[in-house]
């Protein structure tokens, strides 16, 4: 007994293209392809999850923070994550004492 479907599909030849160069760039079978590219295709469509309340507000609440720019860019997280920008007498350190760091 077969667990899966045979489907025949048409694709345009510019489109039909690409999909061999990705396949083949990805060493993957066709079917391989149509098969992840569906599961995206559903998942980005109709997720599996449905939001809270809660998390739909928490959501929309940062959005209205994002638009109000309270936010912190990605760059300065993992400067301030950093171990080495917390050490005593690094630049940030003593720029934000208001003190000069010494000169060696």
């Amino acid at each position: 007994m077969r667990i899966t479907k045979t489907m025949t599909i048409s694709l345009p030849p510019a489109f039909a293209q690409q999909f061999e160069a990705v396949r083949k760039a990805e060493s993957r079978t066709s079917s391989e392809l149509v098969r992840e590219a569906l599961r995206q295709y559903f998942e980005n469509r109709f997720p599996t999850v449905k939001p809270t309340k809660d998390e739909i507000r928490a959501i929309k609440q940062g959005c209205r923070a994002f638009k109000r720019g309270d936010f912190v860019s990605l760059n300065d997280l993992l400067h301030d994550m950093d171990p080495k920008s917390k050490q005593p007498g690094s630049k940030r350190h003593a720029a934000n004492s208001g003190k000069r760091p010494k000169a060696h």
